[in-house]
């Protein structure tokens, strides 16, 4: 494998380079809005796979290594370089969680879930590097701080705000912020166990999903197809 520096945080201006690049994916719930499940998962399927095999191919294949970390090796984070374990970058576990929400999330849900990510990951992760003094759970070694909660839990807000709803009600938009404190606490414990990236849109989607059954079952949460 080709030898890359990296360390457990990548440095401030390397943050915003790798949450840019993260915004970038605003294009996958927008693009889904207009296409079909059927067509999304056609798109997103080999686009992971492509990812997958090249994250993959990192570790053994020289030529490979030495060209994807030539350019993308400033944007890693130690836990992403991990030869032994052949671990997955970010951007790949984004892919993999795009195609687990459209395939079990109603349209809706998944472009919710997926625009709470995007926005809540992006906000969290710069605002905590270079405001978080207070971390959540201090000596457990989780780098994860008040501060950058907080800002996922606003941005969070913004994308509910921002993304479809049915009826377009005051308590849709009460479960879309229930569902963000949700994502906002799995984002911190999920840290060492299962990427964000996963974690987060996941368990917002459940929550969204398990709080239209139970308090407004009438709605029909499959009206975008």
């Amino acid at each position: 494998m080709e030898q890359v520096a990296v360390q457990d945080n990548v440095d401030f201006k390397a943050e915003l380079v790798r949450k840019g690049i993260h915004l970038l994916s605003l294009v996958i719930p927008l693009t889904y809005y207009f296409i079909p499940k059927a067509i999304a998962l056609l798109i997103l399927i080999p686009m992971t796979a492509a990812f997958v095999t090249v994250d993959l191919a990192r570790y053994d294949v020289p030529l490979i290594s030495k060209l994807f970390y030539k350019f993308f090796g400033f944007l890693l984070r130690r836990h992403e370089v991990n030869e032994k374990k052949h671990a997955l970058n970010g951007a790949t576990f984004m892919l993999i969680s795009a195609v687990i929400c459209v395939i079990i999330f109603p349209k809706f849900i998944m472009i919710n879930s997926f625009t709470v990510l995007i926005l809540g990951d992006a906000s969290s992760a710069v605002f905590g590097k270079r405001y978080g003094r207070h971390k959540v759970l201090p000596g457990r070694g989780i780098p994860k701080s008040y501060e950058g909660s907080l800002a996922f839990i606003l941005a969070a807000v913004v994308a509910v705000a921002l993304t479809p709803k049915i009826n377009y009600s005051l308590a849709e938009y009460a479960v879309g912020v229930a569902a963000s404190l949700v994502a906002a606490v799995a984002e911190v414990l999920s840290y060492s166990i299962v990427d964000d990236n996963i974690a987060v849109p996941i368990s917002f989607g459940l929550t969204m999903w398990a709080l239209y059954i139970l308090f407004l079952p009438h709605l029909n949460l499959f009206f975008l197809g």
